[in-house]
Order: structure tokens, then C-alpha cells, then sequence
């Protein structure tokens, strides 16, 4: 696919890959015929990124209004959770987990003066629709993933060029924080598991995407001609990496005519796994 202005959190629901077009607030699925289709404009707004609840309405995170947004079957958009009253900062990143725990990251403390960004953290919402912090001092938290068998979230810290994991406790909790892999020359941005339990994470200003496993030995490397800013496993087989990648030139030229964002397909020898 071409001609996107923005596209963002690729998820591969429904035997289709949804994107988050943040240049048009809009949330599209690509079929595998190449057809394309709107699935939900969210006004006024930019759809950070999405994931599904387990009974199957669709979450956005609304990241600029600080809103984690609920679509209901009549197509409605709801409040889920207000994040404001955690941070008043964006947030970024959603997934949920297999026990239907939403984690969203991002937010976090005011940036130190002469700085753009601050420390982000993590909150869960837990079914109940309660939230809470469950980590903090995260160096700009983007992609995340939960590993299959809902122990083990995973935190790409794009600043800090690591991906960093927690423990999952039966509460949702976050704990035994660790470095799960150094990236070197790496600045992970979203990511996603394989059945191998190795990662794949976008890179943005070397424009590529790369799987390291735990520890952080690079398995292989997809270079790509412009900036990759997410990517996820999915396909009929689940064995197909989607890429969605741009010219990076700045949130002031998002909404600009050049319309530079891709979606590119990419085959691998090993299937997704895990959440998102």
C-alpha cells in the first residue's frame, strides 16, 4: 500500500491488516487482494494506536486528548479510561494481553527544562476499569509485546536503544524489570514476538527492521528506504512481517501533501506470537 500519510501500530485482526493513519485520524484494513477500507475516523484526534478487547470492540489511544477510546458495536466512540489523571503528556502504546489486561505507555513525567521528552511509564487498565501505574522511567516508550503465554511484557525504550521486560504477575503487576536485549546502533520503535521467542522491532533513523533474539544477537535485518515505524507478524499463515514506514520530517509535516507512507510485506520463516 502507498499513499498513506502517516501509518502507525499495524495489527493483523481478522484476516486483514489494520493501521493507524495518524496524517488523517483514520483507522484502515488492507485485505490481502490489496483492497483498502476505513474502518473508524476518530474527529479532532490522532489514533496513537489500537488493539482489541477480548470480547472483540476496538480500543484506541487517543494519545494527544490522553483518552483510551472504546468503540461499541453500534460504532460509537466511548470513554474507556482517562489517562489524564495519570499524566498529562501524550500517550503512545497499547496492547492487551490474553487475560484481557490493557497496558498503555507513554505519558509519564514533564520533560526536564530544554528537553522535548520525559521519563514514560506504563499503566494498567485492568477489567474492572481500574488503572494504575505499573512502571515508570521508561526512556520513550514505544512498541510493546506480551509473550503467549501472558508472562513476560516486553517494552521498547527507543532512547535508551534496549528493549527492557517485566514480569507479569496474576494481578497485572509489572515486576523483575531486566534488559532483554541491547541494541547497539539500535532505536527500537514498535516490535513484535515470533513463535521462536525472538522480536522484531522498527527502526526509524536507520531505516530497517531487525530480529534479535533475548540478549540481543541480530538474526536478520529487512532495509527499507525510508523510516520503519512499526511492524507485526500476521498473514493467512502468520508467517508475513508487515511494515509500515515514512519519510520522517517532523509532526509539523504529517499532514502535508507528500504522502509518504508505505506498508510493505515481507516473508520469514517463523509465525507470530503472542500479543499484540
Amino acid at each position: 500500500m502507498t499513499g498513506l500519510a502517516f501509518g502507525e501500530s499495524p495489527r493483523w485482526h481478522q484476516d486483514r491488516l489494520w493501521i493507524c493513519n495518524w496524517g488523517t485520524g483514520e483507522i484502515v484494513a488492507l485485505a490481502p487482494d490489496g483492497s483498502s477500507e476505513v474502518m473508524l475516523s476518530v474527529p479532532n484526534s490522532i489514533p496513537y494506536s489500537i488493539d482489541w478487547l477480548p470480547d472483540g470492540r476496538l480500543l484506541v489511544v487517543s494519545g494527544g486528548e490522553g483518552l483510551l477510546l472504546r468503540q461499541e458495536p453500534d460504532g460509537s466512540l466511548v470513554t474507556h479510561a482517562d489517562l489524564r489523571a495519570l499524566s498529562g503528556n501524550p500517550w503512545n502504546e497499547i496492547v492487551v494481553d490474553g487475560r484481557g489486561n490493557i497496558y498503555v505507555n507513554g505519558g509519564g513525567a514533564p520533560p526536564p527544562p530544554g528537553q522535548q521528552f520525559g521519563a514514560g511509564a506504563i499503566v494498567l487498565v485492568a477489567a474492572d476499569g481500574k488503572m494504575r501505574q505499573v512502571a515508570d522511567d521508561i526512556a520513550f516508550a514505544n512498541g510493546m509485546a506480551v509473550t503467549a503465554d501472558n508472562s513476560t511484557l516486553v517494552v521498547a525504550e527507543s532512547h535508551a536503544q534496549r528493549l527492557t521486560a517485566f514480569d507479569i504477575a496474576p494481578d497485572g503487576s509489572l515486576a523483575n524489570r531486566r534488559v532483554w536485549a541491547r541494541l547497539d546502533d539500535g532505536f527500537p520503535d514498535g516490535i513484535c514476538f515470533d513463535q521462536d521467542g525472538a522480536i522484531w522491532y522498527a527502526d526509524v533513523p536507520n531505516q530497517r527492521c531487525v530480529r534479535v533474539r533475548e540478549g540481543g544477537a541480530v538474526l536478520r535485518t529487512v532495509n527499507v528506504d525510508r523510516g520503519c515505524f512499526a511492524c507485526m507478524l500476521g498473514g493467512i499463515d502468520g508467517r508475513t512481517l508487515f511494515i509500515v514506514a515514512a519519510q520522517w520530517r517532523g509532526f509539523e509535516h504529517m499532514m502535508s501533501d507528500a504522502r509518504t507512507g508505505i506498508a510493505l510485506a515481507v516473508e520469514t520463516g517463523s509465525a507470530g506470537a503472542g500479543w499484540p
